[in-house]
């Protein structure tokens, strides 16, 4: 689909050579539609991407169907795409959804706090730190049991509620999750007002409050088309993970403001022409999206998949 030679590569040898993709597209990128998407065709969703090479893909997550019921196939879904050669990370909420997680063989899961009291509330009815204790005996579980945990942190860069969130305060939620024995910490902008010198301030706290940079990861959403700036400004500081949703899938069901993540196509364009490895084949990628977005009957909005597209036709 890419005319030849483009994205051109001009590397910077100050970034990483290497960006290891988080998708979140089957799990965040489907868990607002509000017509429920067939198992067959998330399982299918999940193999193309697999195929276009993402080697990290969120599969689904093991909340009550009452929740989130886009996802309530999660039984269903998993036994699907587990042979894959991929890492299949799940969220889970409770120790009740690390149970049926680990019934099924999920080798990483991953836990969902707040760094902010209303989101909390919005999200888990709980206060952040009733949260945060609900955490802990699933962390410990799922360490025992040998499985990896990753501890997202949604409002890290503000809150609808709120607004401005003091940076100690989400390095306190940070410090909390890790000292419970999280590998590593998504740093989420659910509703996608970061700027890069926020990106840039936060990190710089996080590592002088001893949280070293290989254990972070970003997460942004586009809402007023700072995603891409702000995963630069994380690359400058040597972040090496960025979570993004093929196609700009996604939204949040208890942020209204949230619009889609970070399009992965969009990433893998700029990361390409910076040189940056991502073992991701975009041509494969976009068609798994177009797929996708024909599924779903409306178009993509990653303005890669358009561009790319729209000189097929």
């Amino acid at each position: 689909m890419s005319a030849e030679g483009l994205p051109m590569v001009v590397p910077d040898e100050d970034l990483p050579v290497r960006v290891r993709i988080h998708e979140v597209g089957a799990r965040d990128g489907l868990q607002n539609e509000k017509t429920v998407v067939p198992t067959e065709v998330k399982a299918e969703f999940v193999h193309r991407l697999a195929d276009a090479g993402l080697r990290t893909i969120e599969a689904t997550s093991f909340v009550r169907p009452e929740w989130v019921p886009q996802l309530a196939d999660a039984e269903r879904l998993y036994p699907m795409v587990r042979d894959l050669d991929a890492a299949l990370p799940v969220l889970v909420p409770n120790e009740r959804g690390l149970e049926r997680a680990l019934a099924l063989g999920a080798e990483r899961v991953a836990v969902f706090a707040s760094a902010t009291e209303s989101f909390a509330k919005a999200n888990l009815n709980r206060t952040l730190d009733d949260s945060l204790a609900v955490f802990e005996p699933v962390v410990r579980r799922a360490k025992d049991e040998g499985v990896h945990v990753r501890g997202y942190v949604s409002m890290c860069f503000g809150d609808p509620w709120e607004g401005a969130v003091p940076l100690h305060q989400v390095v306190r939620v940070c410090r909390a999750l890790r000292d419970m024995g999280c590998d590593e910490l998504s740093l989420g902008d659910t509703i996608g007002v970061a700027t890069p010198g926020h990106v840039h301030e936060l990190l710089n706290l996080l590592n002088e409050e001893g949280m070293p940079t290989n254990v972070l990861g970003v997460h942004f959403h586009d809402t007023y088309g700072q995603a891409l700036a702000n995963t630069y400004a994380a690359l400058e500081h040597g972040v090496t993970t960025v979570d993004a949703s093929a196609g700009g899938l996604g939204g949040c069901p208890y942020a209204k403001s949230a619009t889609g993540n970070l399009a992965t196509e969009d990433l893998v364009w700029m990361l390409h022409g910076l040189g940056i490895e991502t073992g991701v084949d975009l041509d494969r990628l976009t068609a798994t999206s177009v797929w996708m977005a024909e599924r779903l009957g409306r178009p993509s909005p990653s303005r890669t998949v358009r561009a790319l597209t729209h000189k097929d036709q």
